[in-house]
Formats: structure tokens, C-alpha cells, sequence
């Protein structure tokens, strides 16, 4: 950042690059006597034009949900303090993109699961339609996650199995049409690591279902827009949502496992709504 006249200039970001709004930066001298106090603005910049005796100073930046930085600088005989960019790290060492709300792109993610098939492979399907949105909070563990999805837009690739996923056996797509996730919390599991926590209801059971969920990265899209990408697992049991169905053929072997991994990879857009085209 460039400056010119006396006074101090910092800015306040993320290892990604985004600006920490209402940051609070604090100067104080060799004495740790508080010299001054600034809040960052939108942008992440601090700005103050109070004049400060040349000499080293100690600068400490503060902010909600990220862990406190502190530096050494100096104020020239000009009285300019130039702080330059402060780097602040999620509390915890975790990092998630800028607080706010996300809508998921169904048209850009999956959401899929996997079941064995006869004991020896596996039969794969995903759901076509679906809607959600994300949460992001300025305290991680209130960020929010809600989903929902159309039970009928089941594919595995095959018109006959399809039908019999969505029959009575199964999904009984005509009495519970939707598929429906909401979470209730978040916990920190590793370096871009979450566990997501909430409560799915399927085939009119509602249980609580937890996502191992990793941030991949965020940014520019090409219709102006700032993208974020998310990859999530988790293991469902058909017997937990009263789906019992399970032919079992000569050999003595279930036709279809009884465990369901399913596996989401998600692209959210920045804002309350997905850019048109």
C-alpha cells in the first residue's frame, strides 16, 4: 500500500487474500502504554491520520474467530507509521472462505452415493436436483449448512433400477419427496478439516448425520462471480431411515449393502442467489 503524509496505513487479510472487516488494530509504545486504536474498515484497511513521535511502536491486530497478530514497526521522522498487509490465521490454524452467505450451484456440484452390489462391486448414483446454502460466521462452529433434494431425481445409470429406488422398497418418492439436510454445528477436525453436524430426514426418518467436510479453495468465476469449492463424505445406514428392502440371492449374498456412502462435491457462489446464464 502506498502512502503519503503522516499518520498510520495498514491492511487486514486473510492467507487467502480476503480483507478481515472491522479488524481492531492497536499501537502501543516501548512502555505498553496504548498509543491509538483503529478499526479496519470493509476493505480491510486501517486509516488514521493522529500524528505519532518517531520512534518503534508494537502493533497488535485483533479480530472475531482469528487468532491475534503482533509486529514491531516504526513511525519515521515524518511521523508516517506504514504497517503494510497484516496477515491474521483462523483461530485453530483453520481457514474457510469470507463470512456471508453462499448459495450452492447445482449445476456445478454432485451429490452421490455409493452401495455395494452383490458383495463384489459397487453400484453408483446421484441425485440431479437439489438446492442449498451456506453459512459462513464470523465463529466458525455458527456457520450453517441446509440442503434439500428431489428424492425422484435419483440416476444410477439404469431406468429399471431407478424405478425400484424410487418405489416403497426404497425411497418412496410419492410420500417423502424431498431429501432434506440441516446442520447444527461445526467442529474443527484437521487443516482445512471440518465435521459438520445436523440432521438429515430421509424416508420420513430424521437422524443425525454427520459430514466430514474439506474446503478446497475459492475464486473468480468467469461470470463475475467469487466461487468456493467443498468436497464431503459420510456413511448412511438403510436400517436407520426404515429403508429394510434387502433380496438376497442363491449364493446367500444381499443384492444391495446395507451401508451407503455418500459423497458430495459442492461449488457455492459468494452471495443470496446464483448469477443468471
Amino acid at each position: 500500500m502506498t502512502s503519503t503524509g503522516a499518520g498510520l496505513r495498514a491492511q487486514i487479510r486473510t492467507r487467502d487474500g480476503w480483507a478481515v472487516q472491522h479488524a481492531v488494530l492497536t499501537v502501543t509504545d516501548m512502555t505498553g502504554a496504548q498509543v491509538l486504536r483503529e478499526a479496519a474498515d470493509e476493505e480491510g484497511a486501517v486509516r488514521s491520520a493522529q500524528p505519532l513521535a518517531p520512534g518503534p511502536y508494537t502493533v497488535i491486530v485483533t479480530a472475531v474467530g482469528y487468532a491475534p497478530a503482533a509486529a514491531t514497526a516504526i513511525v519515521t521522522a515524518s511521523g508516517r507509521m506504514d504497517v503494510g498487509s497484516v496477515v491474521l490465521a483462523r483461530q485453530g490454524g483453520a481457514e474457510l472462505p469470507p463470512p456471508g452467505a453462499w448459495t450452492i450451484d447445482p449445476m456445478h456440484s454432485t451429490v452421490a452415493a455409493v452401495a455395494q452390489h452383490l458383495g463384489i462391486s459397487s453400484v453408483h448414483g446421484r441425485f440431479t436436483e437439489f438446492s442449498g446454502r451456506i453459512e459462513i460466521a464470523e465463529d466458525l462452529a455458527a456457520s450453517r449448512v441446509e440442503a434439500d433434494i428431489k428424492a425422484a431425481s435419483i440416476d444410477t445409470g439404469n431406468g429399471m433400477r431407478d424405478g425400484h429406488l424410487r418405489s416403497e422398497d426404497f425411497l418412496n418418492v410419492e410420500e417423502y419427496p424431498e431429501l432434506t439436510y440441516r446442520s447444527s454445528g461445526l467442529t474443527p477436525a484437521g487443516p482445512d478439516r471440518w465435521t459438520v453436524h445436523g440432521e438429515l430426514s430421509l424416508h420420513g426418518v430424521v437422524r443425525p448425520v454427520d459430514l466430514d467436510l474439506s474446503y478446497l479453495g475459492t475464486g473468480p468465476d468467469p461470470w463475475g462471480g467469487v466461487r468456493a469449492a467443498f468436497r464431503a463424505t459420510a456413511e448412511l445406514r438403510r436400517e436407520d431411515f426404515k429403508m429394510n428392502y434387502n433380496q438376497v440371492v442363491a449364493a446367500g449374498i444381499a443384492a444391495i449393502g446395507t451401508t451407503l456412502r455418500v459423497e458430495l462435491d459442492i461449488q457455492a457462489v459468494q452471495g443470496e442467489s446464483l448469477p443468471m446464464g
